[in-house]
Parts: structure tokens; sequence; C-alpha cells
């Protein structure tokens, strides 16, 4: 049986450059990692983590690909055409956005502040649609691109408590539907992958009782590791998911049954 956990058969992205936002930790640094394992050159930017962030950038190169730190705020506009000035300036052009970077700052809606809510969409929706800007006409113009959006099976159910970050998970399936449609002409795909319970610091951190009530719901009776959402990842930016396009894979192991 073929290894499909390396990229040697039919994901291989040589010569392909990408940003990843929020790629320094969790399921964003799997991506950068599992993209440059595929032959990738991977940018990602930091906010706060650069520490972390620079251990990915070393990694990144350790497989033989290009890294690429650029200090921005995914939900600052001015930040996000910077960022992909750059990247295009040192990797010599983009073909392939990760959106990844996201909040969460949970109260039930009749505690919820407004800088609760403002916060978690300005970072979590108007984060991915600042990047999506920013490489749309390079997409266009170059008759090709691909767009995954890392959204979350609560932005298709709900969540008690989470009226923000649900709101802004299921606006991202939405844009991601819209410019699908947009960019589809242009050769561009446009998907979402919506995680269920990933096992990431803060799973890890939790209290079992949390851990044994959140396997109640997953029909695998296991959580998700961040290399389980990568490795969904690599396949729609490889050529193998070319005629895929404005979708939302759930990657739950059953938790949304």
């Amino acid at each position: 049986m073929e290894d499909l956990s390396s990229c040697k058969v039919g994901f291989s992205l040589q010569g392909k450059s990408a940003i990843v936002t929020g790629g320094s930790l969790g399921i964003g640094a799997a991506i950068a990692l599992k993209l440059a394992e595929c032959g990738a050159n991977v940018a990602i930017n930091y906010r706060k983590h650069k520490q972390e962030a620079e251990e990915i950038i070393k990694q990144i190169n350790d497989f033989g690909s290009k890294g690429l730190l650029v200090q921005a705020d995914i939900s600052n506009f001015e930040d996000a055409g910077k960022m992909v000035n750059v990247v295009i300036t040192e990797f010599g052009g983009i073909d392939i956005l990760v959106n990844n970077a996201g909040v969460n700052w949970d109260g039930v809606i009749w505690k919820m502040t407004e800088e609760q809510w403002d916060s978690v969409l300005d970072i979590n929706l108007k984060g991915y649609f600042n990047y999506i800007r920013a490489v749309a006409p390079l997409f266009r113009d170059q008759q090709s691109g691909k767009i995954i959006n890392v959204t979350s099976i609560n932005g298709l159910r709900g969540k008690f408590g989470q009226a923000n970050y649900s709101a802004s998970k299921a606006g991202i399936i939405g844009l991601t539907k819209t410019v699908a449609r947009e960019l589809g002409k242009y050769g561009v795909n446009v998907n979402a992958v919506a995680p269920g319970l990933i096992e990431t610091d803060m799973m890890k951190n939790a209290d079992e009782s949390v851990r044994a009530a959140a396997l109640e719901d997953i029909v695998l009776k296991r959580i998700g590791m961040p290399d389980d959402i990568a490795n969904v990842v690599a396949f729609l930016c490889s050529d193998l998911a070319r005629h895929i396009t404005g979708e939302v894979i759930k990657v739950d192991g059953g938790q949304y049954i």
C-alpha cells in the first residue's frame, strides 16, 4: 500500500508559493509544514508569537523549501496588502492562500460585549476578506490560484456561548462560496475546511470530563489532530482537486452527524 502521509504520490506542490495565516501555532503550523513537505515555499505571519513562528520557519527550511516570516495583523487591511507584496517580491509570486488565523472570546449572547463581538469578527471574518482581497487581482490575472479557508463545524451548526465565533465561521462559508463563483472563470479554486474538535494546546490542557463529553459526539471516538486538517488542505491545494470549488469539507470524525 502506498504511503499517502508523505507527498511523494500525487500531492506535489513543488514550485508553488503559499501564504498561511496564523501559521505559528496549532492547525496553522501543521498546514504550513505540510505544504512545505509537499515542496511549496511558505510564508506565515505573526502578531505576538514570534519565537514560535521562527521555529516553524526553521522547520520549513529543513524540508528544503523557502520559509518567510512577516509581522502582520490579519485584521488590518493594509498589513494584509503589505504582506502579499512582500511575498510576491521574495517568492516571485503566490499560488496558494490558506486563511487559518482565528480567535474565540466566548460568552452567552445576553452577556456578550460589543468588544467581544467586534474583536472576533474582525479577525475571523474581516481578516479572511483582507487577504482574499489582496490576492484576488493576482490570481485573476494569472488565471490560477488556490484559496482554502479554515472555518468550523460550529459555523454550520452553531454552539452555545459562541454567537460571535459561530457567526464569523458561518460568514466564512458564505464568503467562500461567493468568491468561488466570482473567481471560478479565472481558474481559481476556493474551498473551505471545517474542523471539528482538534487536539490543540488548549484541548490538551482541558479537564478529562470535558474531553470525555466531547468524545461522545465524535463517531470515530478520537479527537482529531492538526495533521488531519493539514492533509485535506494539501489535497485541496494540489492538482488532484482541480475540479473542486465552493465546497465545505468537514474534518470532524463524524462530530457533526
